[in-house]
């Protein structure tokens, strides 16, 4: 059973543990709680997730939480979708198809 949620709209200083208390004190235990950071820069990029601990009622965590204010920022939460594996859409990397650069279907 799915216990992991997908946390968007998180205002750029919030910590784990910010996170983590903001679902806890909303009534939800947590097992973890994660801001996610880019890469290069260690910036938040804006969405975390959540993961509830074994027992909580995954679809009543989002019904509770969604919308809730953070910091003055209305909190998106759904369902976290299980991690797409590579970068593109096949070989070669993204998905054109043949609308080409410009997306006009011919080569420039």
């Amino acid at each position: 059973m799915a216990t992991k949620l997908f946390v968007g709209n998180i205002p750029h200083s919030t910590t784990d543990g910010q996170l983590n208390d903001f679902v806890t004190q909303a009534g939800f235990q947590v097992a973890s709680a994660v801001v996610i950071r880019d890469k290069m820069t260690g910036t938040p990029r804006g969405f975390g997730f959540v993961e509830l601990a074994e027992g909580e009622d995954l679809q009543r965590a989002i019904a509770g939480l969604n919308g809730q204010s953070l910091e003055g920022r209305a909190l998106t939460v759904n369902e976290a979708k299980p991690q797409r594996t590579g970068f593109g859409r096949g070989p070669g990397g993204g998905d054109r198809g043949d609308r080409g650069r410009y997306g006009r279907g011919g080569r420039f």
